[in-house]
């Protein structure tokens, strides 16, 4: 059977407009947002979650995101607390996604929350994620759109080349801005980080007036981005070199050299923009990877979760 190649659709009313039908026909589009690009299902649509997990290669167990347009939009389907309410004000819509308990008849299907009793939700920033998720008027539940465990797309590039002919569209609008997936905290009790991502954890706990309570490496995956092994190039990656080996190519940092750097002025935001494209680059070399250490504060955190998961050893 031949392979149909996805539409490729830009963020005017025409694009959006038929990225939403598609939406509620019950068919996968893959979409910007600030972070990475998500493959995007309507979350109410049992059928239509579980081609996102078919797609994607993705273990049943490992629950999603739903995107909503609002903080409005998104208070009737979980038990609401104060802690969601302070980080909601100051950081919806951004890189956050806040987990809470669900309310009964929230009728998302059970797909979506890996038949966890919660859920994580996230308002983007992105102008056209924004548009998309108004003119579809719905809950869209959407992972990263890449084959899981892979690296995180920050292109409608990386999506074509990575699923192909498994979406129905791509709504194009450029590279992503932050580059790396949302900043998780579980509010379902006390506010607990349950991954570190585009949202610096330092700057969250300003906001709430206290440190966070930690909970990234759970016996069990109770949020998206905790498996060890994600993120993933092909070639095997190693981190904190501060030398090449014979046939790695290099990752810089600062003044680090490399075959291509995240930042040469050591500067974290841009380091965080660059760094899956910059993989998505280096993979292709089809060589193993060595990549310079960085700094373990701010966005730092968030990239080296990243780089140690795509580190990992592979199941």
């Amino acid at each position: 059977m031949a392979v149909v190649s996805p539409l490729m659709l830009v963020p005017d009313s025409d694009g959006l407009d038929h990225a939403a039908g598609l939406l509620n026909a019950g068919t996968l589009v893959a979409f910007p947002t600030e972070t990475v690009y998500g493959l995007g299902a309507d979350a109410r649509n049992g059928a239509a979650v579980a081609a996102i997990y078919a797609a994607k290669g993705r273990p049943s167990f490992n629950p999603l995101i739903v995107h909503l347009p609002s903080v409005q939009a998104a208070r009737p389907y979980v038990h609401w607390t104060d802690a969601a309410d302070r980080l909601a004000q100051a950081f919806w819509p951004g890189p956050l996604t806040l987990v809470m308990r669900l309310r009964d008849g929230h009728g998302l299907s059970g797909l979506v929350t890996a038949g966890l009793p919660t859920v994580a939700l996230r308002v983007p920033a992105q102008p056209s994620a924004q548009a998309l998720l108004r003119a579809f008027g719905g809950p869209v539940a959407a992972p990263s759109a890449n084959p899981s465990g892979r690296i995180s797309p920050t292109t409608a590039a990386h999506v074509h080349a990575g699923l192909g002919g498994k979406v129905a569209a791509i709504l194009d609008d450029g590279p992503c801005a932050v580059g790396l997936e949302s900043t998780i905290i579980g509010c379902d009790g006390a506010p607990t980080l349950l991954r570190a991502g585009g949202l610096p954890i330092e700057t969250v706990q300003a906001a709430l007036g206290a440190p966070l309570a930690t909970a990234t490496t759970p016996v069990a995956v109770t949020a998206p981005g905790q498996l060890a092994s994600h993120y993933a190039p092909t070639a095997p990656l190693r981190m904190n070199a501060t030398q090449i080996e014979p046939g790695e190519v290099m990752l810089g940092f600062g003044p680090t050299d490399g075959a291509l750097n995240l930042s040469p002025t050591g500067d974290l935001h841009a380091a965080a923009a660059n760094l899956f494209e910059m993989l998505h680059r280096l993979d292709a070399t089809g060589q193993p990877i060595a990549v310079a250490p960085i700094p373990v504060h701010g966005l730092g955190r968030a990239i080296n979760d990243r780089l140690a998961r795509a580190a990992a050893p592979r199941s």
